[in-house]
């Protein structure tokens, strides 16, 4: 069979497990099946059907005639100072992407990509500049876990899976949600839902559906205490107004007694000073949510600056006062551009 027939098949990456149930009952064979391939996919790693040997060999060589395994391929790791890792992933059509493994106390976050590049145009993020490719599949968005995973010695001690990385997930809507209940499926990759987390920029009608589809954390990149600086931040501002997102910010059902994030990227002369942090407590005075602030992590380029530890704490204190939860986020892998809004899925030799 050819390269290019071979990429007409469906890949069964890209199945939850009654898409997948349904496509074997197709062949004739037992639903039960279908657990067993989605464990050897995502559980085991496997790439072929040769290596599922706990299927009959006649079946192996029937459904490699009408079906393929992918999933993307690790092409380099970069290592930060304070142990950051950003993995960068080919997939078939020569595009990349990029993951990055952050350390924690007893565990490792793996913070995956959604699409390769991105259409949102946020001012302050290096991989907006990059323009927007495509959208990835349900398979392109687990394998990232699955690879890293296989091929790390730290993937093993992934305990949190944060959609963080290239694109907005939520523009990337159907796939982004397959992906989590694979993810989440007990014959996929097992994660509770406790420790997956959608983040997004703001886009008000597909965070409503998400409550309605899906149990899930939801973090929200807020930015802004106003429409008219948040718009010049972040363009879906201007479809999305402050008061339609925390609108519909207030209707997300978090599960049991989790809260909403906001995320705060605090940049120097532009949304961190003392009087932004009192009207930030303004605008938020009636959602039920925690805020993390995140520094602005400067890049060759931007034309944005951090503001000075001094300034940040004024403006955490000013929350902490107003008694809402206020975590400053250390940013880790800066030194290799792995930080908040660094992502730009270059592959460069060295």
């Amino acid at each position: 069979m050819s390269k290019r027939n071979e990429n007409s098949l469906p890949n069964l990456s890209d199945f939850t497990l009654p898409e997948l149930e349904e496509f074997i009952a197709a062949s004739g064979k037992e639903k039960y099946r279908a657990r067993q391939i989605m464990k050897e996919i995502h559980q085991f790693g496997c790439l072929s059907f040769d290596a599922m040997t706990t299927l009959a060999r006649d079946f192996r060589k029937t459904i490699a005639q009408t079906a393929r395994i992918y999933r993307p391929s690790m092409v380099k790791i970069q290592k930060s100072q304070d142990g950051t890792q950003k993995v960068l992933l080919g997939l078939e059509d020569g595009l990349f992407v990029e993951s990055v493994l952050i350390p924690g106390k007893n565990h490792w976050t793996l913070c995956i990509s959604t699409q390769a590049g991105c259409a949102m145009g946020c001012a302050f993020c290096l991989t907006a500049r990059q323009g927007f490719k495509r959208n990835l599949t349900p398979a392109e968005i687990v394998g990232q876990v699955v690879t890293i995973r296989k091929e790390t010695p730290e993937g093993e001690a992934v305990g949190n899976i944060v959609l963080m990385g290239m694109g907005e997930p939520l523009a990337n809507y159907e796939n982004t949600v397959k992906a989590i209940r694979i993810l989440t499926s007990d014959f996929g990759l097992g994660f509770s839902s406790r420790r997956i987390t959608v983040s997004t920029c703001g886009l008000a009608r597909q965070i409503l559906q998400l409550g309605s589809d899906i149990c899930i954390n939801l973090a929200v990149s807020l930015n802004a205490h106003d429409d008219e600086t948040r718009s010049r931040l972040m363009p879906v501002n201007k479809k999305y107004p402050l008061a339609t997102l925390l609108d519909a910010c207030k209707k997300y059902p978090m599960p049991g007694r989790r809260m909403l994030t906001y995320e705060y990227i605090l940049i120097d002369g532009v949304n961190a000073s003392r009087q932004d942090a009192q009207k930030l407590t303004l605008l938020l005075a009636d959602q039920r949510c925690k805020i993390n602030l995140i520094v602005f992590n400067e890049y060759p380029g931007s034309p944005f600056r951090a503001p000075s530890p001094h300034v940040v704490s004024d403006f955490q204190q000013v929350l902490l006062d107003r008694h809402f939860t206020a975590m400053l986020r250390k940013s880790k892998g800066s030194d290799i551009l792995a930080a908040c809004g660094q992502l730009s899925g270059t592959y460069t030799t060295g």
